[in-house]
Formats: C-alpha cells, sequence, structure tokens
C-alpha cells in the first residue's frame, strides 16, 4: 500500500485503523471516530463562514483537543492553519493577522480580548454548537488536497525582529513524519502528553502531525504546572520536552527531603552513569547496576511516571551534557535533537539508545547536510520550507539556488559524522523554555519606552529567561539625579514588557555606568553593539543577574 501523500490523508488513514482507540483526552477521552465526526462538523461550520482554499485562518488555543480538531478541519477545506502563542500580546497578534491574512480566529473565551479588534471573525471553542455545521464530508474533501498545498504556517522570529511565516507543505510534513516516525519507534497507540505550545513546531510535530500519521494518544495538557502529575497518570511511552523541563527533574531528584533516599539516588546515579560508559556485562560493575536498578532506578523512573519510556527527546534549545548523562543514568533513555520550524520539524538527532552528549548527533534520512568553511550547517532535502509566506528576499536569503537551507548555525563534525553545534551566526535567542527570541525587538521595545536608555542588551540565550544590561544615554541624564533615573528605568521596563509576550519580558536589569564610546571595543563605528565582546566583559554582572 502506498504512503499517504498528505496529512489528511494520513488521518484517514488512522481513523480507518484505530475508529475506537482512544486518540486524544482532555477533560474528555475522544476516539478517532469521535475525532473525525467533531473535525467534520468544524470544517463544516468554517466553510459556512466563508473559509476556503488558500484563507490562513489562526487559532488561539491551549493544549485541548479541540486545538486538533480545529486545525484537522481547516486542513480539509485546503485552508492554513496556524497557531500563535497564547503568551502574544494584542500588538503582536494585530501583526500576526495582518502579515498572514487570516480573517477568522479560533480561540477561547479567556484568550478572545487579545484578539479584538485585529481579525473580522472569531469564533469560540467554548460555544462550538453555535457554530458547527455536522454533515460535511470529510472524506471527500481530503480527495482534493494535494502534497503542494500549504498545511501550516509557523511564525518565527528572525535577527530583525519581525516574525517570518514559514510555509510547510503537506509534502514537507510527509517527508519529516516518514523519516522520523521510524526513528522514534513511534507505533499506534503510543502515549504522549502535550503540554508546549502549538505554535512551537516541536509539538506540532510530536503531538499532531506524528500523532495523525501514526494514531498514538496524545493526552492535552493546558498548563505546564500540572506536568509532573499528568506524567504519572499517563505514564507516557514516548516523551519530549525542551532543556527546562529535563533540568527541572534532575533537580528534583538531587534535591530529595529524605536525606536517606538522596544518598541512595546519589549512589545509584554515580553507577548508573559509570556502567553508561562503559557497558560491560558480567563484572562487577553490571552486577552493582542491577542492584540499583532494582532497588533505586526503577522505582524512581515509576515515581516520576517515566517507567514506561521507550524514547525520550530534548531539543528546542541546548541542553547541558550532564543532564543528558543524568537522565540517562537513572534508566530514562534521552536523547537530543536539533531542528528548524524551516525544517519541518527535525533535522539531526542522536540515533535512539545512543547516548551522546554534546552532540545533536546525526541528519535524519530525509536530509542531507554540510558545512561551510565558516563552519555554518546547511541542510538539503524534502523537509525544507518553500520559503516565507510573502517574503521573497528573506526565502533567497536562507535557502540558496541549490535548495540548500543556510541555518545560521555554527557547528563542527567529529570523526564519527556527529554534529556538535559551536555558536550562531545570527543573535537569535533560545530560552532554555525552548522560545525562539529576537533580541533586537525586545531591545527596541526598551529604547522605545524609556529615552534614557541609550543601548540595551538583552540576555537569555539558554537560560530560562530574559535579562538586560543598560547603558544610559549621557544627554538624556544630564543632570538628572539617580534616584530620578533609577524610577523612570524601572517604569521604562514595565512598559516595553507591556508590549511584549510573557517569555520576551525582561525579569531582571543591570544599568551599566560607563559609556561604550563609538569605535570602541563594545560597539562599532555606527553605535552597532559587539554582542559577543558585551557578554565577555560583564559576564560576572550577567550571572549576578540570574542569582
Amino acid at each position: 500500500m502506498n504512503e499517504p501523500s498528505t496529512m489528511c490523508e494520513a488521518f484517514h488513514r488512522t481513523v480507518a485503523q484505530r475508529p475506537d482507540a482512544i486518540a486524544l483526552r482532555g477533560t474528555t477521552s475522544h476516539t478517532w471516530a469521535d475525532y473525525a465526526a467533531r473535525a467534520a462538523a468544524i470544517a463544516g461550520g468554517l466553510a459556512a463562514a466563508g473559509v476556503e482554499k488558500g484563507d490562513t485562518v489562526a487559532l488561539l488555543l491551549s493544549n485541548r483537543p479541540e486545538f486538533h480538531f480545529a486545525d484537522t478541519a481547516v486542513q480539509h477545506l485546503r485552508a492554513v492553519p496556524f497557531s500563535c502563542y497564547n503568551t502574544s500580546s494584542p500588538e503582536q497578534l494585530r501583526f500576526l493577522m495582518g502579515a498572514s491574512g487570516a480573517r477568522v480566529a479560533i480561540t477561547e473565551q479567556r484568550l478572545a480580548p487579545a484578539l479584538r479588534g485585529s481579525v473580522n471573525t472569531i469564533l469560540l471553542v467554548d460555544d462550538l454548537p453555535a457554530w458547527e455545521r455536522p454533515g460535511f464530508d470529510l472524506a471527500s474533501a481530503a480527495t482534493t488536497v494535494r502534497p503542494d498545498d500549504l498545511l501550516t504556517l509557523v511564525y518565527t522570529s528572525g535577527t530583525t525582529g519581525r516574525p517570518k511565516g514559514v510555509e510547510i507543505t503537506h509534502a514537507n510534513m510527509v517527508a519529516m513524519v516518514a523519516a522520523t516516525a521510524p526513528m522514534f519507534g513511534v507505533r499506534a497507540g503510543d502515549r504522549l502528553v502535550s503540554f508546549l505550545p502549538a505554535a512551537h513546531i516541536a509539538d506540532r510535530l510530536n503531538s499532531h502531525y506524528l500523532h495523525l500519521w501514526a494514531g498514538t494518544e496524545v493526552t492535552c495538557l493546558p498548563d505546564i504546572r500540572d506536568l509532573a502529575a499528568a506524567l504519572v497518570e499517563v505514564r507516557p511511552t514516548l516523551f519530549g520536552a525542551v532543556p527546562e523541563v529535563w533540568q527541572r527533574i534532575v533537580t528534583s531528584i538531587r534535591n530529595l527531603s529524605d536525606p536517606t533516599q538522596r544518598a541512595a539516588v546519589a549512589q545509584a546515579v554515580e553507577i548508573g552513569l559509570r556502567h553508561q560508559h562503559t557497558r560491560a556485562a558480567g563484572d562487577e560493575l553490571a552486577m552493582l547496576h542491577r542492584a540499583a536498578e532494582h532497588r533505586v532506578l526503577a522505582p524512581l523512573r515509576a515515581k516520576l511516571g517515566l517507567d514506561q519510556v521507550r524514547v525520550a527527546v530534548t531539543a528546542a534549545a541546548p541542553t547541558p551534557p550532564e543532564v543528558v548523562e543524568f537522565i540517562n543514568a537513572i534508566g530514562v533513555p534521552l536523547i537530543e535533537a536539533w531542528g528548524m520550524s524551516e525544517l519541518s520539524g527535525v533535522g539531526t538527532m542522536v540515533p535512539p539508545g545512543t547516548v551522546r552528549s554534546g552532540t545533536i548527533g546525526l541528519p535524519i534520512p530525509a536530509v542531507e547536510a554540510r558545512l561551510l568553511d565558516d563552519g555554518e550547517l546547511l541542510v538539503r532535502g524534502p523537509t525544507v520550507t518553500r520559503g516565507y509566506k510573502d517574503q521573497p528576499d528573506e526565502t533567497a536569503a536562507a535557502i540558496d539556488p541549490d535548495g540548500w537551507l543556510h541555518t545560521g548555525d555554527i557547528a563542527t563534525r567529529d570523526e564519527d559524522g556527529y554534529l556538535h553545534l559551536i555558536d550562531r551566526k545570527k543573535d537569535l535567542l533560545i530560552t532554555t523554555g525552548g522560545k525562539n527570541i529576537a533580541p533586537a525587538a525586545v531591545e527596541l521595545a526598551l529604547k522605545t519606552h524609556c529615552p534614557l536608555i541609550g543601548q540595551a542588551v538583552v540576555v537569555g540565550d539558554a537560560r530560562p529567561h530574559l535579562t538586560a544590561l543598560i547603558v544610559l544615554d549621557p544627554e538624556m541624564v544630564r543632570g538628572m539625579d539617580d534616584e530620578t533615573i533609577a524610577a523612570s528605568i524601572g517604569k521604562g521596563v514595565e512598559a516595553a514588557n507591556a508590549t511584549l509576550s510573557r517569555p520576551e519580558q525582561v525579569r531582571a536589569f543591570d544599568v551599566l555606568t560607563e559609556p561604550w564610546p563609538p569605535g570602541g571595543d563594545l560597539v562599532t563605528p555606527t553605535m552597532k553593539v559587539r554582542r559577543r565582546a558585551v557578554l565577555a566583559r560583564y559576564a560576572d554582572r550577567i550571572e549576578a543577574l540570574y542569582r
């Protein structure tokens, strides 16, 4: 049997194979047959509202089954669904609605106020019966969808701070899931927890597209603070998370309240780390590891809800090698992956069953990779986006005539072919929560809302949140006392934060008193910040901000 050529075909294949199996769990559970019926009713309602081929439909929803119903319904109309971060400010949503051309948005009551005034039609999932239209022939509609139709837009931040709409076709995503499902060992009925934002390619791939392709069971978790309890309840067989989640798990284990238990776990982890690097069978270490596994590690994994995980993945930002090794030492098979929205998800990954901390692994079968002389990582293959929506110049700058995507990441390749990320050409920040942030946009907001600021450098790469170094404009502060300056800066930062999404907001800042002369070590003659030099000069003060 030929593989599906669109995600709509994949959906109907799964519905036919698993009609009575649980597909989605939220406040209630939904079978695949239920899923198809709900998607059909929503598609009918959207068609009645005038949505048709090529239209974009915005989704501003928390992690809930209705997101999946709505996204799948829009696909079947040959329209283009795209997700917005729930933390987006009204100003940011207005930009996204305009850039995407969306006339219709599907949201929920508590999030709707942020959309008002930026889109013509707002449909609430809290009131689905009012606008659903049962009877829409979803199966027939699926046959009209073509591989080169747009499947979704993923808006991602560029170095200029203006979001770009990455265009992902059905063919792009089919190539991605067909390559990664076997690598991850995804099976029908595998249990996953969806807790990352659907606007992020990681959750969209794992919890939505792989879900449609393979027939997994997804539990939707609207509040990440409930993750620990959800893991124990669901006991996922596949689990992916950003580095911050893995770091929290490590911290919780290291800080167990019972000193006897804490000591036993520490000893078992040490044995696990040694066993990880030797894998010797039949010797004393192997015996010690079997005992630690039986008495300590297996019960610990069960307590965490990670005892049935076959493959665990960390991605979206670099993960400290010691975190990867620690998680593997307790018996959770954690691997690192790297990807981009422009790649429809994953570009490289460490093969499951392999512990190679500090590396992003090998290219997946669907793509090829090479390094330029300056170390920039380039990738090519059927998963590469066709471009950025309505931005031909940006597309040409990112994808060369031979189809190579220039990632902007600097990497090296070791003797085994494993890739190691070294640095980024661009200044894009990725927090440990996996949020991509363009610092220029945040810095501009700070300077816009506080004229006393001459320079602002936002810090947050591989950090849990953003902080900033602020340099005063000497002319603006002339004659002002320190108390007045401090109050003005504080109000300015607060005002800037009000225009930004929560992950983009500056949590702490340090006002520097020394000037940054043009053409000096820290700024160019045209006053462009030499970011690396600034981070190196003020490393101690930056660390103090995070303490």
